[in-house]
């Protein structure tokens, strides 16, 4: 394996540089540029705007009813529609200010608050919207028309499309996060295209939708279809100012076709998708984010590593789990629009059992059940789970294993290190294992860049991936395990908000320290992101502000 060309062996290359150790942390910045703060709002100068209303309080699904197949009526695609989703999925939930200086939190969580996704929409003619491309802009809940279609484009587009349904594609700018976590920054911002693959689920979800990943596309036609190679759009920006193409997804009522047949024929016809939209009328020129940038090149080596070929979609045979049983009855926007990071947890709250069991049950893949239903492969996260603070459950370091086969895997790598002791009353189907009894707070601590949040919730974990069989496989399933653990810690975000309790996602965590903790020694597995819930402490301190109180519209 040639590690200067083959690109596996620059992604394990990579992944290995950037860990983080207690006697040396991957390369950062030395202080923040406050200078150079990205701008955390992509615009396009020129581009038609399309303001869109404030309409997910008409939104009265439950959250319950979101992980029930068929309990919502769809919603007809319209622009009030169109706007809820848009809100649901990558909108304001709130500013926050502390002394003079602003900044606003979304409903897709993001590392350190820099949010390096953007949303697109590709469009046929909708009530109150031509053909086309059109790019989100959070700040100002609206759309930009980047490319419109007329006549018979427009038509022939529609063609392509099922009807009421469009697709949404995901972009990240690497610079957002580098700006203040260096070369790390990569690993962040496929964190964060997992979160918003399932913002995007969660909110197709509360309006009676499906989402399906385009998982065959590659990142060639992702980046075409996105309008991203356009370099006159893009001439007045640096070029790490740049966007690259993470995935596209098909939104679509439910129904015949499904989800996953109309996402297979969409993937033949991008080709045509595209052409249609290279012919059309585009506008708009994007906004520089930075005066001044500081190139972290092996950002740029990892992502032409991990570039994905277009290929044959995938598509899985969920398991057949027991039906979830939420039991909150809150609107389901209220709990996607109410989560927050938390910033400090008390060290005191506990949860039940039962709660416990309940939010892990909520990781399980199943058939048609949101977020899980979006992506197109079998799991390849487990968690390994410090259990500090739930009743009934004796403290100490527990497994979760998110699919049967992988057990045999872990019992060779975990021999000896391991008890392999079922806890009581735990469901038949929760593949939940006491790995070790004890008081593991400052172990979660330590390993969690000594953290207390890690050790002052009711459980911490880390996400361990099933990691060096995909990536030889191919070196682009590097970011897709990064997606499943962000689509994980959304899960964990909302099933936190509904259980009344809080939760983060720790990006800063010694990976082999961890690894060590297990008894992991080799690459088979890894871990790539940390998360704890327990109860939050608010700092008063901040003054919080409506999300759209800005807007002069309703």
């Amino acid at each position: 394996m040639n590690a200067r060309t083959d690109p596996s062996a620059r992604v394990f290359a990579y992944h290995e540089r950037t860990k983080h150790h207690a006697w040396r942390y991957a390369r950062g910045p030395g202080g923040l540029d406050w200078a150079n703060q990205p701008d955390p709002f992509r615009t396009y100068d020129g581009a038609p705007r399309f303001e869109l209303a404030l309409t997910a309080d008409d939104v009265r699904t439950r959250y319950c009813d979101l992980y029930v197949e068929g309990a919502v009526t769809p919603f007809e695609l319209g622009m009030d529609s169109l706007a809820a989703f848009f809100e649901l999925a990558l909108g304001l939930t709130a500013w926050k200010e502390f002394g003079g200086t602003r900044w606003a939190l979304r409903s897709d969580p993001s590392s350190g608050n820099l949010h390096p996704t953007e949303g697109y929409v590709v469009l046929g003619e909708t009530a109150g919207l031509s053909a086309g491309l059109y790019h989100y802009v959070s700040r100002d809940h609206c759309l930009e028309q980047r490319c419109k279609l007329d006549g018979g484009p427009a038509r022939a587009l529609a063609r392509q499309l099922p009807a009421g349904a469009f697709i949404v594609g995901i972009s990240s700018i690497h610079w957002r996060e580098a700006w203040k976590y260096g070369e790390r920054a990569f690993r962040y911002c496929q964190h964060d295209t997992g979160h918003v693959i399932a913002t995007l689920r969660y909110a197709a979800a509360a309006l009676g939708w499906s989402a399906r990943l385009l998982d065959g596309l590659g990142d060639g036609l992702v980046t075409k279809m996105l309008g991203l190679d356009r370099d006159q759009d893009f001439a007045r920006v640096d070029a790490l100012d740049r966007e690259h193409p993470d995935v596209a997804l098909l939104v679509a009522p439910p129904g015949e076709p499904s989800a996953q047949g109309a996402s297979e024929e969409l993937e033949r016809a991008a080709g045509k998708v595209i052409e249609l939209l290279s012919g059309g009328s585009w506008a708009g020129r994007a906004n520089a984010l930075s005066p001044s940038h500081v190139n972290w090149s092996v950002i740029d080596d990892v992502a032409e590593a991990a570039c994905k070929p277009p290929s044959r979609g995938g598509s899985v045979a969920r398991s057949s789990f027991p039906a979830l049983r939420s039991q909150c009855e809150t609107h389901a926007t209220t709990i996607i629009r109410q989560r927050r990071s938390a910033v400090s947890l008390d060290g005191v709250t506990s949860i039940s059992q039962q709660e416990f069991y309940s939010i892990l049950d909520t990781v399980l893949p199943r058939r048609g059940v949101p977020p899980w239903d979006t992506l197109p492969w079998e799991p390849k996260i487990h968690l390994a789970i410090f259990v500090h603070r739930v009743r009934d459950l004796a403290p100490g370091l527990y497994l979760l294993e998110r699919t049967a086969e992988v057990h045999e895997h872990f019992e060779a790598v975990l021999e000896g290190n391991a008890d392999w002791t079922r806890p009581p009353d735990c469901p038949e189907h929760l593949r939940l294992f006491r790995l070790r009894e004890a008081d593991h707070r400052r172990t979660a601590g330590n390993v969690s860049c000594h953290q207390d949040i890690a050790a002052d919730g009711a459980f911490s974990l880390g996400m361990l991936a099933e990691f060096r069989d995909p990536i030889l496989a191919g070196a682009f399933w590097y970011r897709r395990l990064f997606w499943e653990a962000g689509v994980l810690g959304q899960v964990l975000y909302l099933e936190a908000e509904a259980a009344g309790v809080r939760a983060t996602g720790i990006g800063c965590y010694f990976d082999d320290a961890f690894h060590e903790v297990l008894g992991l020694k080799d690459e088979r597995f890894q871990s790539l992101y940390h998360f704890t819930v327990g109860g939050f402490v608010d700092d008063l301190r901040l003054a919080t502000f409506a999300p759209y109180e800005h807007l002069e519209r309703e």
